[in-house]
């Protein structure tokens, strides 16, 4: 009797990071590779991942994704407890994109992660150039959202 074979179900979806369009005008847009262990990879997984107020930094010409916060399940039988770990993670790029970010960074610009994605068997974080907004530049896109938003009402009636 033959056996039969399992697909394994595959999640997709992203997890965004809404404030980093509000805080920085972002421009070059690069998808890298993550180094996770079982349980943070698992968290991904489940979108139980928050990437407001991370930011990407650069130690030994090498990428590393600062202050996100990974919901990991603890392995409690009969419960569902889980612990928050912000530690730096490793981003994977290659040579030439680093130097790059590098040069782009010596120059003022700061290196946002703008989404992560979920697709298959990897794990990607979409990073971004960005120059931080003053404040009357966040002021002015709040009013530019709330003019769109009265528009589109004005529209429907």
């Amino acid at each position: 009797m033959p056996q039969k074979k399992f697909k394994r179900k595959v999640q997709t979806g992203t997890v965004l990071n809404r404030r980093a369009s509000f805080d920085y005008q972002l421009g070059d847009e690069l998808v890298v590779g993550v180094v996770l262990t079982g349980q943070e990879t698992r968290a991904a997984r489940d979108g139980h991942i928050q990437l407001k107020g991370s930011f990407v930094s650069i130690r030994n010409d090498e990428l590393w994704l600062n202050n996100a916060s990974f919901s990991l399940r603890l392995n409690q039988k009969g419960q569902d407890s889980r612990t928050i770990d912000t530690s730096p993670r490793k981003l994977l790029a290659s040579r030439k994109q680093i130097d790059s970010l590098i040069k782009q960074k010596h120059q003022g610009m700061s290196i946002v992660p703008v989404k992560l994605i979920n697709r298959g068997r990897f794990i990607k974080v979409v990073i971004a150039l960005g120059k931080g907004k003053k404040r009357y530049d966040k002021r002015e896109t709040i009013k530019r959202r709330e003019q769109e938003r009265d528009a589109k009402r004005a529209m429907k009636l």
